[in-house]
């Protein structure tokens, strides 16, 4: 079965540095490289990756990187008949990540700000597909009328609430799964998450807005699930983190890979611990995602 994503495609700009910046400051960086990125795209590369069919509906500009774009996601096999062009730039993230692996991003919509829910392309991509990823760098407006689509259809639909911004009322009901991180939790409930009991009760307030499962995903110490009144910690994979962009990319690929395939939700859960925990030990957004050969290894040593 296929996974659908529709969301954003960037090029990331990423610089190495002893530290974060504060306000005002200068620092000198170690190195700077560009890739593929965008929490769309990202997350198909890592379905694709997992060796699911994953059909990615999102938007490049005409510019020389949303040339570079397309042909990086047709290399990872990702089905990108519903990629569209905008006629100007594409979108880029601007990265600095220090000598923690720790990150700070601003990003620039570009060709992401004009994708539109076309209804025959979702219908098209949403074909034999189980599951619809949704991130919220894209026009909130049209990853909404995504997941309304998607559960006319019967999808599964898993929605990563970044960047953190204000939802919908009717953007809960729809979501059969909401995954913010530490950071976002906190914008969406209004207090702080950073341990599994602030985590717990992120979660309660989440459930009671319509949302059937909520997964906090908190880095280093893991992710808390919630479903009802049961509520679970599970433990990432211990180790040494080098880059953790895109790390919550690849949760929700190897979540939704599980999904498609019919795995049980606790097991779907480990696939996307594995795969967030092999992405990190590697410098990039696409190019850290691993193959299923390398997941399946790191669960079967579990």
């Amino acid at each position: 079965m296929a996974v659908a994503v529709f969301g954003s495609i960037n090029m990331d700009l990423v610089v190495r540095a002893p530290q974060l910046p504060t306000a005002g400051q200068t620092l000198t960086g170690h190195s700077f490289f560009s890739a593929a990125g965008g929490k769309g795209a990202n997350q198909a590369v890592a379905c694709a990756q997992l060796d699911i069919q994953t059909r990615l509906i999102g938007c490049v500009g005409t510019d020389t990187f949303g040339a570079v774009l397309r042909q990086g996601l047709n290399n990872y096999r990702v089905d990108i008949s519903g990629v569209t062009e905008f006629d100007g730039p594409s979108g880029v993230a601007l990265i600095t990540v220090d000598d923690y692996a720790e990150n700070t991003i601003v990003i620039v919509a570009g060709a992401n700000g004009t994708l539109k829910a076309d209804s025959v392309v979702l219908e098209g991509a949403f074909r034999d597909a189980r599951v619809l990823l949704l991130q919220l760098e894209v026009p909130i407006a049209e990853s909404l009328a995504a997941a309304r689509l998607a559960r006319t259809n019967g999808l599964t639909v898993i929605l990563d609430p970044a960047p953190a911004q204000p939802l919908p009322p009717e953007f809960y009901r729809l979501v059969d799964i909401l995954t913010p991180n530490e950071s976002e939790a906190l914008q969406l409930v209004g207090h702080t998450v950073n341990n599994e009991q602030s985590a717990a009760a992120a979660a309660k307030t989440l459930l009671e807005r319509g949302t059937p499962n909520v997964i906090i995903k908190m880095g280093s110490k893991g992710v808390y699930w919630a479903h009802g009144a049961v509520g679970r910690l599970f433990p990432a994979y211990p180790v040494q983190a080098v880059d953790t962009v895109a790390a919550g990319d690849a949760f929700n690929g190897g979540l939704a890979a599980a999904l498609s395939e019919g795995h049980a939700f606790e097991d779907a859960i480990q696939w996307g611990l594995a795969t967030a925990a092999i992405s990190v030990t590697r410098i990039g957004a696409q190019p850290s995602m691993p193959s299923r050969a390398e997941v399946m290894a790191l669960l079967a040593g579990s």
